[in-house]
């Protein structure tokens, strides 16, 4: 059998030589200068430009792009294709194209005065262009609201002291706002007690675990776990293929989603994320550190190898038997090895902090792979698991994050009734984080798509309050589809199709700058994203749902309920309408590259703002 502990080196090896080498080069590549003066101090403004020490940043940008997505993708990669090809994807893809994306994405809004991509590429394809890579995100981030509710009401129902859990740990939330914020009171005092009382939420959701609706089957809740109604919960929508519990909770966690979005970020957003970052520190932290000691002292409470039912390799077509590894491998896995979401956040919020240029490298190629080590991490944790999925409920695996990190974490001394749902908290609070600063961002994009709402449908999209019912409606007909591996990989495609959008924006950024940049270390990895998601999104929409669905009528076990045809159709048109701007924008973009490099010369005087700003 094989230790997990050479995963974990094989990938600290190749990162390493990424970090200390490749973003070595690529600060100098796109002359990252000390002296030159960032957009937080040359717009500081005490509201979004605020300077920011290197390592307060870093936890805070790591906070926000470590989502749930780096643990559910590759432990669904796992169970399907086999450990290997989902280790040797994370740990040659994420220091190649990952934390390339990340950093190119942070360094060219550097330029463009802490800008999001989306006004980047217009600079230099127009306005048009600009809209469309909004509309893109925007389209993304439905995708991002439906999959993460569905795995975090995924973990609810296998773990039900992490509901309890969580809901103290957004009163403790809440309520660190109002500390910091409305009492002014000590922030060191604060934080101890604060991050204190979030372990005594997981104490006291291990003794009062909370469900909405009974278990499937007996003795699946821990004993005393208490039920909010009774009866079968079957008139849910999609309960018959996710179960009752699970599918009532996916609504309550869309809900949550949409009204902590609408808060001042004072009062939710910021505690939760700095509560968050001790969590995610003390979860990964800890378990690469048990899984260490565990090994070498043997002090787990079984040995930490990969189970005999994680196959190293189960073939191309998967152990679905109808999933081609390309390219579905690498759209599966997707946060773990490169995210679009992560450009969003680099460009959007980490941009406007940057107390330094030179921090850039830290921040965005090193917060990358801070992100690999958590998927690393959760491949640890499935293949310590030993899960076993029968039929097609890959859903099934999710859980397994915390069953197999409590294992791990035994070899500290701590028993696995707590790190197990400790662990089921980790996963969920990083998911709640992603969900409502999702909707947020979404918010954001449409906003800046309508500008100044000019009739009254325009200021209902751009409303705190209606724009999260335009995304959060979409995104709750296609969880009730109960086609979990489906939605993950449209998620997946959708969102490395941004990443590869990112990618071209740099690329375009470099080729206006200076004739004498080379573009291969962006194009690249643009050229392999773009082939890669657009494949896969195809496979998705023309197979998966038009052919399997339709032409041959399989359903599934709930079978063709409206619910269930009203999703494939939604999957199908976001497939193909992604598909569609994606490769316009590529269009213009590769044009706009052609035309300036057949000009000649430096088109942009010093790699920030473009000579000749486009029109429509």
């Amino acid at each position: 059998m094989v230790q997990v502990i050479w995963l974990v080196i094989a990938v600290l090896a190749l990162f390493s030589v990424g970090y200390f080498g490749y973003s070595r080069y690529l600060s100098r590549f796109v002359e990252l200068d000390e002296s030159r003066t960032t957009p937080a101090h040359k717009y500081e403004d005490g509201q979004e430009y605020v300077p920011a020490k290197k390592p307060v940043l870093l936890g805070h940008h790591y906070s926000s792009i470590a989502g749930g997505a780096p643990i559910v993708g590759p432990i669904t990669a796992a169970v399907v294709w086999g450990w290997v090809p989902a280790v040797l994807w994370i740990a040659i893809g994420n220091p190649l194209l990952g934390a390339v994306h990340d950093f190119v994405s942070l360094s060219a809004s550097l330029r463009h005065e802490g800008k999001s991509i989306g006004y980047i590429i217009g600079q230099y394809v127009g306005k048009r262009g600009k809209n469309m890579l909004l509309w893109f995100a925007f389209l993304t981030i439905i995708l991002v609201v439906a999959v993460f509710a569905l795995v975090v009401a995924i973990v609810f129902n296998a773990f039900p002291q992490a509901a309890t859990a969580s809901f103290i740990y957004i009163a403790l939330a809440l309520v660190f706002g109002v500390y910091l914020y409305q009492m002014n009171l000590p922030f060191i005092p604060g934080t101890v007690a604060f991050v204190a009382a979030v372990f005594v939420g997981v104490y006291l959701g291990i003794q009062f675990p909370f469900a909405l609706f009974p278990a499937a089957e007996a003795g699946t809740y821990p004993a005393g776990t208490f039920v909010l109604f009774s009866g079968s919960g079957s008139w849910i929508p999609a309960a018959g293929s996710l179960g009752a519990n699970t599918a009532a909770w996916v609504p309550v966690i869309m809900v949550y989603g949409a009204v902590a979005s609408a808060l001042p970020v004072w009062m939710l957003l910021q505690p939760r994320d700095y509560l968050s970052s001790f969590l995610l520190y003390t979860g990964v932290g800890g378990a690469l550190v048990a899984i260490i000691v565990g090994t070498l002292l043997g002090t787990a409470s079984q040995p930490l190898v990969v189970a005999d039912n994680i196959p190293a390799f189960a073939g191309f077509w998967g152990t679905t038997g109808i999933s081609p590894l390309f390219p579905l491998l690498f759209i599966t896995i997707a946060c773990g090895t490169i995210s679009g979401f992560h450009s969003l956040v680099s460009s959007g919020t980490t941009a406007k902090q940057l107390n330094n240029e030179s921090d850039a490298r830290l921040i965005g190629y090193g917060g990358m792979l801070g992100e690999g080590l958590l998927a690393v991490v959760a491949l640890s944790t499935v293949a310590i698991a030993g899960v076993t999925v029968q039929g097609g409920g890959i859903g099934q695996a999710l859980p397994n994050f915390a069953t197999g990190g409590g294992i791990i974490l035994t070899s500290l001394g701590v028993p696995t009734a707590f790190g197990a749902p400790f662990m089921a908290l980790v996963l969920v609070s990083f998911l709640l984080t992603s969900t409502d600063t999702a909707v947020r961002l979404g918010r954001y994009m449409l906003e800046e798509v309508v500008g100044t709402p000019e009739n009254g449908v325009e200021s209902f999209a751009a409303s705190r309050w209606g724009n999260p019912l335009i995304q959060t409606i979409p995104a709750y007909v296609l969880v009730t589809s109960g086609s979990w591996l489906t939605l993950w990989q449209l998620f997946g495609g959708a969102n490395q199709l941004l990443a590869a959008l990112a990618l071209l924006t740099a690329t375009v950024w470099l080729a206006n700058w200076d004739r004498s940049k080379q573009l291969m270390s962006t194009g690249a990895p643009m050229a392999l994203m773009v082939t890669i998601t657009v494949l896969g999104l195809l496979w998705l929409a023309v197979y998966d749902n038009i052919y399997t669905k339709f032409v041959l009528g399989e359903w599934g076990e709930a079978g063709a309920t409206v619910a269930a045809q009203l999703s494939a159709v939604v999957q199908i048109v976001l497939a193909l309408t992604l598909i569609g701007i994606a490769l316009s924008l590529v269009y213009m973009g590769v044009t706009n590259i052609t035309e300036v490099r057949r000009a000649g010369g430096q088109a942009v005087a010093d790699g920030g703002t473009a000579s000749d700003e486009s029109g429509d």
